[in-house]
């Protein structure tokens, strides 16, 4: 499934926000980098989608940045280890959710 940019970025601001709970959350340094990480590439995606005319955001979305393209392949492996990184199951559980979505609309597959 493949959404429009208008639908997607609501998306990625809930994921960036999601994590940013997580990060303060994750008892580990390990964990608060593995989070930091995935943080930074959205922030990038996010400003890149900021930069497009309105216009453009009834076209199909596709990963524009870089580390975000490659990034997302990172969030599977992520999203198996959650609950060592995230100490709250709530965030978790709504961490997880968030992802497999990510994923779904960025034509990566989730596990």
């Amino acid at each position: 499934m493949t959404l429009s940019i208008t639908h997607t970025i609501p998306l990625l601001e809930e994921l960036h926000a999601t994590l940013d709970q997580a990060y303060w959350e994750s008892s580990s340094i390990q964990g608060k980098d593995m989070v930091y990480d995935i943080i930074s590439m959205i922030t990038k995606e996010l400003s890149e989608l900021s930069k497009l005319s309105v216009q453009d955001h009834d076209l199909e979305y596709e990963p524009i940045c870089h580390e975000f393209k490659v990034g997302l392949n990172k969030l599977p492996q992520f999203r198996k280890h959650i609950d060592d990184v995230v100490d709250r199951s709530s965030t978790a559980n709504k961490l997880d959710n968030i992802i497999y979505r990510t994923l779904s609309i960025t034509k990566n597959k989730p596990d």
